[in-house]
Order: C-alpha cells, then structure tokens, then sequence
C-alpha cells in the first residue's frame, strides 16, 4: 500500500514518528508497546530505515513521549470512560488502540493531506473518526461531542504553529470545552531555533521549521492564554532504558529540555 507520496514536510513527520514508534516497540524490551504500528509499517510501501534510520535513543525517547500522553489519556478515561478524545495533527497515531476502552470515542484531525492517509490505513469505524481540517480552523470544534468530558491531545504539533496561534488554540479549547483537558509538548526555544534555520538534520533526516518553542521553566506562561486555564503541570517520562533510564531524573533540572503539558479548563 502507498505511504508518505504527496505530503509536506511538516505532514511527513507522521511518518517519521511512526517509524520509530515501531523501532521501539519492536524491540523485547522496548518501553511502548504498538502493535497496530507495527502492523501498520508492515502495510506502507515506504522506504522508513533508508529515510530515517533507526537509532536507538531516538526511538526511545519518541515512544517515551508518546507514553507520556498515553497515561494522560488513560488518566482522562478512567474519569470519564464515555468522553471524546480529540487528537490535533494526529498524522499516524495509534493511541486509539493503544489505550482504547472501548467506550472512548475519537476525532483525528489533521490537513487534507494526512487526513486522507490516515483515512486510507486507519479507516473511520463506530467510535473512530477522521476529520480533514487545520487545528487552527476552529470548525473542528464543531465536531466534537462534549457531553461526557473531552481531552485534546496535541502530540507534535504546536511546535508547527506561531507563537500567537499556540495561545489562540489554548484560548479556544478552554472557552469552547469548560471542564475539559487538554495535553501537549513543546520543544524548548534552542531547539526552535536550529530547526526553523534548517540547521537541525542528520544524515538521514532534516527536521521541518518550528516556529514555536518553550523552556520547560516556563509552562506556567500557557495559563496566561486564557483566564479558563486553571491546570498546567509537568508530565514527566517514565521508565526507560541503559543510559537513558539513567539520565531521566538529571534532565528534569535542565530548563532548557522538551517537556509536556497537562492543561485543565475551569467549568462553566
């Protein structure tokens, strides 16, 4: 089956994410298991080792983030298990199997052009949908069913988005969803700025711009979107492996680290 032909830089990453998703849980001590992206890599003719390459610590930490959101959303379900989980530049995830309950329903959305992907190898079904739509046109909210809580999932995607439309997003959920949650990550400024310069690559991959970048030091900037936002804390990767299991606790005390964010919208 076709894969990555006609996206984006930017839309490309899901393939990227994906592929090392997969290195990780492949492995038999891997810290994520994913076996629908297992599956799913299996399906996409796609040259993902030629264009990615596969180096270990890349892949861990990837599935590492990824597990960060996976027990957010779990955390969300437990409380409300018939709620709506929307995942925002959702590109090829597969959190909706990882830790589906059953009763969760989930929205996708992404641009046309990932949307149409992810219809293609992820097909909508009864409580999974795919909605072809930019995060940052708010008719997604249109979509959404709020009435047994909703959690908006934004893996990899608001270092994408200007500064002003990262707190335009944020200011929107938390007016259109009281009570919702929302989760995620940032990139910190240094790594903004390489990117966007074209100057954060390696011999395999060269990473799109990213406009948007925030020091760990300073989530508490988020609640200023929105008097609404009355919940932002740190969600911490756990676990681990050799060297990385190691150095987990040090990097909690760099400022200047990725992080990811858990936001909490004050009731109506």
């Amino acid at each position: 089956m076709g894969g990555g032909e006609g996206l984006g830089r930017v839309e490309e990453t899901a393939l990227w994410t994906l592929w090392h998703r997969v290195v990780e849980a492949r492995r038999g001590d891997g810290v994520l298991r994913d076996p629908v992206a297992v599956e799913l890599v299996g399906r996409i003719d796609f040259p993902f080792e030629e264009r990615f390459g596969s180096t270990g610590w890349v892949s861990q930490l990837q599935a590492l983030r990824a597990g960060c959101f996976d027990r957010e959303v779990t955390d969300f379900l437990r409380r409300c298990p018939r709620g709506t989980v929307v995942g925002l530049g959702d590109g090829l995830e597969t959190q909706a199997w990882r830790v589906d309950n059953g009763r969760a329903r989930w929205l996708s959305v992404d641009l046309p052009e990932a949307a149409r992907l992810r219809e293609r190898l992820l097909p909508s079904d009864g409580r999974r949908r795919v909605l072809a739509c930019s995060a940052t046109d708010l008719r997604w909210m249109d979509e959404v069913d709020a009435g047994n809580g909703v959690m908006i999932s934004a893996q990899g995607l608001l270092m994408y988005l200007r500064p002003t439309e990262v707190r335009e997003l944020i200011a929107a959920c938390a007016e259109r969803f009281p009570g919702g949650e929302m989760v995620l990550d940032a990139v910190p400024r240094w790594f903004s700025a390489r990117a966007t310069a074209g100057k954060l690559r390696d011999r395999y991959y060269e990473a799109p711009p990213m406009p948007f970048g925030m020091d760990a030091d300073e989530r508490g900037k988020l609640a200023t979107a929105h008097p609404g936002v009355t919940g932002v804390r740190e969600v911490y990767p756990e676990g681990g492996r050799g060297p990385v299991r190691a150095l987990l606790p040090l990097a909690r005390r760099v400022h200047r680290r990725p992080s990811v964010v858990a936001l909490r919208f004050a009731e109506s």
